[in-house]
Parts: C-alpha cells; sequence; structure tokens
C-alpha cells in the first residue's frame, strides 16, 4: 500500500502523473541501471578493455526481468545502495564472465548517470507539458486583447487593463523558462564515470577514452571532470522546476481570486461533480488552482533540499548525496502535478467578460481617477491634481455622491475639463495605456 500522497492510486493523480511516476519508478530506475552496466560492458569491449564474449553475455543478461527484486531491496538496506546488489545479480548470472561487470565503475557512476537519464526524459515531459500552456495562454491573449478589466495593486482597484495582457504576462514568464530549460540541458544532463574517487585510475590510460565513449552511447553530455561531489547541475534543475512552478502558482492565485463570489471573472473548466462541497450545494470550488499552489510549494521545499545536498565532503558524500535520492524524485513528481493542472486550467479557463465590465464599473469610475488626474496635471500641476482628484475621491465614497457629478462640479476641474471630456476619461476602455501593444509584443516573440 503506498504511503505517500505521490504513489497513491488515490491521490497520485492530483499531486503528479502517471508518465512522471514511470520515469522514476524503482522498475525504471533499476532497468536504467542495467542498461547502463551494459553500455559500459559494450564500450570497454569495442576498446579492447573486456573480451566481446563477455560484453554480449552482460548484455543478455542486463533485463530486469532477470533480477530478483525481493532480494535486491533485502541486500539494499544492508548495502545502503541498490547497485551493490544489482551487480552481484548481474554478475551471477553472467557465470565466467561475471568478473567483468562493473568493470573501472563505481556505485555513484551507475546512480548519477541513471540520474541523468531520469532528467532527460523528465525534462521532456515538462518541455511538452510547458508547451501546451504556452499555446493556451497565446489564445487566450489574443482573444482578450481588448477586453478591458481591474487592474488591482495590493487587492484593491488600480487602474484598468486587459484580461490578455493578463495572460500575455503568463505567457512571457513560461516562455522565459522555457528558455531556460534549454539552457541548463547541456550543464545538467551530465553522465558520470570517474571511478572511486574521480580518477579513473582503475582503467588506466584509456579512462577518458572509456567515459567519452561511454557518453556517446548513452546520448549524454561528457563530464569535464568528475562531479561526484558537485551536485550544482542537479540542483539546477530542482531550482529551475521551483522557478516555473512558481509561475504557475502565480497563475492559480490570481485565477483563484478572480472566482471569488464577489469577484466572479473567471471560472475553471466545468465538469459534474468538480470542485463540489459535502455539504453546500451551491459551491463550485477551485480545484486545479488548488493543486497548482500545493504543488509548486512541494517543489520549492524539494529545490531547496537538493541545495542543501551540494554540502558535500572530500570526494564522496557520507550522507548529503541521499538527499537527493528523495528529493530530485518528488521535485519532478510535484512540478508534474502542477504543470498538469495548469496544463487543462488555460486550456478550459472561461472568461466572464459582462463581469469584468461590471466590476470596472462597480465604483463609479474611480478606478479611472489616474486618468483625470494626468489630465488636469498639465494645467494644475501634477501634485495639486492628485490633491484635487484624491479629495473628490474620499468623498464620493463617504457621500455615497457621483464621481463625474463631484468632478464636473468642482470649478477647479470644470474650467479645464467638461463634463464631456470628464465622461470619456472615466471610462475604462480608454485608459488601458499600451496593454494591447504589450500583449502584441509578447505574441510576436513567443514561438507557434
Amino acid at each position: 500500500m503506498a504511503s505517500i500522497a505521490f504513489d497513491s492510486p488515490i491521490l497520485g493523480n492530483l499531486f503528479s502523473t502517471e508518465p512522471m511516476r514511470r520515469i522514476f519508478g524503482d522498475e525504471k530506475r533499476i532497468a536504467i541501471y542495467l542498461a547502463i552496466e551494459a553500455a559500459l560492458a559494450r564500450v570497454e569491449a569495442r576498446l579492447g578493455i573486456i573480451p566481446v564474449e563477455a560484453a554480449n553475455a552482460i548484455a543478455a543478461q542486463a533485463k530486469i526481468a532477470n533480477l530478483d527484486m525481493e532480494a535486491l531491496a533485502r541486500r539494499t538496506e544492508l548495502a545502503g545502495s541498490p547497485i551493490i546488489p544489482v551487480v552481484d545479480q548481474l554478475t551471477a548470472r553472467c557465470g565466467r564472465f561475471g568478473e567483468y561487470v562493473h568493470w573501472g565503475a563505481t556505485t555513484q557512476d551507475i546512480m548519477d548517470t541513471a540520474n541523468a537519464l531520469q532528467m532527460r526524459e523528465a525534462l521532456a515531459l515538462v518541455d511538452d507539458d510547458m508547451h501546451g500552456i504556452s499555446d493556451s495562454l497565446a489564445t487566450l491573449a489574443r482573444r482578450y486583447r481588448d477586453t478591458p478589466m481591474a487592474g488591482r495593486s495590493i487587492l484593491q482597484h488600480a487602474v484598468p487593463i486587459t484580461f490578455g495582457l493578463k495572460a500575455a504576462e503568463v505567457l512571457g514568464a513560461i516562455e522565459r523558462h522555457r528558455t531556460r530549460l534549454n539552457e541548463l540541458r547541456p550543464r545538467s544532463l551530465v553522465g558520470q564515470f570517474g571511478g572511486a574517487v574521480g580518477t579513473l585510475a582503475s582503467l588506466g590510460e584509456p579512462g577518458l577514452e572509456v567515459q567519452r565513449e561511454l557518453m556517446n552511447e548513452l546520448q549524454l553530455v561528457e563530464p569535464e571532470t568528475t562531479w561526484h561531489t558537485h551536485r550544482d547541475g542537479i540542483a539546477e534543475v530542482g531550482n529551475f522546476l521551483a522557478l516555473a512552478c512558481g509561475t504557475l502558482a502565480k497563475f492559480a492565485t490570481d485565477i483563484k481570486l478572480m472566482m471569488q463570489t464577489e469577484v466572479a471573472e473567471a471560472s475553471e473548466p466545468a465538469q459534474a461533480g468538480r470542485g463540489t462541497s459535502s455539504t453546500m450545494p451551491q459551491k463550485r470550488n477551485p480545484v486545479a488552482c488548488n493543486f497548482i499552489l500545493a504543488c509548486a510549494s512541494l517543489a520549492r521545499q524539494n529545490a531547496t533540499a537538493l541545495m542543501e545536498a551540494m554540502v558535500q565532503d572530500h570526494e564522496r558524500a557520507s550522507g548529503a548525496w541521499m538527499i537527493e535520492w528523495v528529493a530530485l524524485p518528488e521535485v519532478f513528481l510535484a512540478a508534474s502535478g502542477a504543470l498538469f493542472h495548469a496544463r487543462n486550467l488555460a486550456a478550459g479557463l472561461h472568461i466572464d467578460e459582462q463581469r469584468m465590465r461590471e466590476n470596472l464599473d462597480a465604483t463609479g469610475g474611480l478606478i479611472s481617477s489616474e486618468a483625470v488626474m494626468m489630465a488636469l496635471a498639465p494645467h494644475l500641476g501634477r501634485h495639486r491634481a492628485h490633491e484635487v482628484v484624491a479629495e473628490i475621491s474620499r468623498r464620493a465614497i463617504e457621500e455615497k455622491k457621483s464621481f463625474l457629478d463631484l468632478l464636473a462640479a468642482t470649478p477647479e476641474i470644470s474650467k479645464h475639463l467638461d463634463r464631456v471630456a470628464l465622461e470619456k476619461l472615466l471610462d475604462p476602455a480608454n485608459y488601458l495605456g499600451l496593454a494591447r501593444e504589450m500583449v502584441d509584443r509578447v505574441l510576436a516573440l513567443a514561438p507557434r
């Protein structure tokens, strides 16, 4: 029975995805260990270091179906690492060629290289999800390019924006993350093969050639030097995922707030039974937003753990490395959950343009007070214009009077701006600044 949410048959798909769980599952991980051992044997046979017959025997036996998984688990508890029992079982199955298994390698070489292979596959899933999110955000930005809504500062009405701009801002951030992903791959998808303390002493002169050919075989970046206790590549991946999840959490926070009953400008994709309450029949709670926020928090915590794992002693660590065994899979699992929910949210998001307009008008034009102030500034000076409009805004709120009427009845204003000019200034659609142009700029830069 699963004991954590990521692996739970009931909760698992709320916090992660099946494809990501497969990548970091035990069977996949052990299969990768075996594939690396087989690749190492093939390379060393080609270079004349071990017999070709040994390489063939190792490749033939390096199948997960050939392992006793229960025995492997028991032996791992004793050895403190899964590689030793994997190598022992593979060695036993290869008979007289077993002595050539794991030739010149050390436990961490296999596990770190496996991590690189898992990250490569997992990052491809991340990239695909981010591409899907970008496509949906681009659609939203185009569709609502000209749709005015209340811009909010410290949760209060500020000045008008467009929902297209709101979507474009998230799109721009996602595209920056996609650029980061492309940049970090060469730094992080690096294989490991250094032997006991990174000198390849057990192989001697051919060591670097074996390393080079092994990385070519596995299609990983060749390390410039051993990184047994230099974990910046893995920490960078974790922090990248935390950054991406931070953007998704910001997106979810805005949508969650827009879903409030009093705001009602947006809603998550509708589905019978989704977001219901066990006691209040009328409720339609956020679901995707809530789990994006939860998964993003989990991703951040695991990214922090990966930073802790960077603090290692000498040439092989005495404990910090093991942090990664937990934190690296979990940062990917949490990120996959956030990406999954964000992709569905962006694709099915419902926007209520009428409600956006109603909310813009809810303060009787006060949201456009800056427009009036800036129109008066050339006549009164900016400071005085701010004072005058602020005082009228206060009166409109406290006395529950028409903002427009109070403005028009103020001689200091009316001698410069007549009622028609004021009405035009108070229309939120006339004070969108360069929101639409900014949307166009983001869409022009985003890949199709």
